[in-house]
């Protein structure tokens, strides 16, 4: 208080330091403030540490959900082809090409999914249709069957969907189950780690297609 008066002295106290942090960290220009120098430069360090921690959590999240989702939407793919009942003899066709070249794509999207969200590894999904690690042995089961196929856009795209396999199969092995065999050991082991048993291994031989 000044001698003399009655009223306290509400002048605040700033240093141009302050001024400019305070605000950017949304601490504002609050009644109580450090005294010492370091301390006012430090409390806005501090907050602004917590928001950016902060902004990194909700990209994260966000960034993780539609891997996960990606994921699961590829399974599910899967998993439409193989309650379909399309033969290997379906596959020999346009369509089937189409189909292979679409698989191969989705996988190699996944592949890049694993490598950048890590963590996305560690959520399993329960429900068989929509996980990736059950129906993987099918994908691989189209391929080999797709090789032997008269078409020759059927061959080229179940050579793309190889190259898919086996690209997923080494990012999956050398980063999480360390296991040192092929893809099918790997993809093997991938459904074991996520407690789901392998799939069927491809279409079923033979013409025309059915419904389940």
């Amino acid at each position: 208080m000044r001698p003399g008066s009655s009223r306290p002295n509400t002048r605040a106290r700033s240093t141009p330091s302050t001024s400019r942090w305070s605000p950017l960290a949304t601490l504002g220009l609050g009644d109580i403030a450090p005294t010492s120098g370091w301390l006012r430069a430090l409390a806005p360090m501090e907050a602004l540490v917590g928001f950016v921690l902060l902004s990194a959590t909700v990209a994260w999240i966000l960034g993780i959900y539609p891997a996960l989702a990606r994921r699961r939407a590829l399974a599910l793919r899967l998993s439409h082809v193989r309650r379909s009942r399309a033969t290997a003899q379906a596959l020999d066709s346009d369509g089937g090409a189409a189909l292979l070249d679409g698989l191969a794509s989705a996988l190699s999207t996944i592949t890049v999914d694993f490598l950048q969200y890590a963590n996305s590894y560690y959520f399993h999904d329960g429900v068989e249709n929509t996980s990736l690690a059950r129906q993987l042995r099918y994908a691989a089961g189209l391929d080999d069957q797709a090789t032997a196929a008269h078409h020759p856009d059927v061959r080229l795209s179940a050579s793309v969907l190889r190259r898919a396999l086996e690209d997923l199969s080494v990012v999956l092995d050398e980063r999480f189950l360390r296991t040192g065999g092929g893809s099918e050991r790997g993809f093997a082991a991938y459904a074991g780690d996520h407690g789901q048993p392998q799939g069927p291994d491809g279409p079923p031989r033979g013409g025309g297609s059915g419904r389940s």
